[in-house]
């Protein structure tokens, strides 16, 4: 199984390339969010950033669910803003590639303040930033500019991770 983890803060458009990149590749997607525990959903919508031990169990439930799938291809949508997360998802799947979603403030920011129905509120991006261990010195992760269009996006992704 070849593993995709489509990563960056909130706001980065993880989602929507993810379900682009899913499609192009003919592979399954892996929402991370929908593994969030309820305690987890309501402390964010609380605009309380999650500690690492609410993000522990979260992120042993993706890996768990990518050792329980039978497809050939998973893109995972999961904001993987730890090394350690990253670590454990490497250990799950191989080959793996991650695709990070980078971006300055202001411009996520604005893409926050535009997004509806989503547990997620804007003014969790400061400690999401925070929280990001950047991945530069990771030879498994592709950076992608969320300036560039989408299709740029998802034209650089599909090279990525062309294997």
């Amino acid at each position: 199984m070849s593993v995709v983890v489509v990563m960056g803060v909130s706001g980065s458009g993880k989602s929507t390339l993810s379900v682009q990149l899913a499609a192009a590749l003919n592979a399954e997607l892996l929402e991370a969010d929908d593994y969030h525990s309820p305690e987890a959903v309501a402390t964010m919508r609380a605009g309380e950033p999650l500690s690492d031990d609410i993000r522990l169990p979260w992120i042993e439930s993706i890996c768990q669910q990518l050792a329980n799938t039978d497809s050939k291809t998973v893109v995972v949508a999961c904001s993987a803003l730890r090394r350690f997360h990253r670590q454990k998802l490497r250990h799950r799947a191989a080959p793996i590639q991650f695709l990070y979603l980078h971006g300055n403030r202001p411009l996520l920011a604005s893409r926050l303040g535009q997004r509806e129905d989503h547990f997620m509120p804007a003014s969790l991006l400061t400690s999401q930033l925070q929280t990001l261990d950047w991945p530069a010195d990771e030879a498994d992760v592709t950076w992608l500019d969320i300036r560039k269009t989408p299709a740029q996006i998802l034209a650089h992704a599909i090279e990525a991770v062309t294997w």
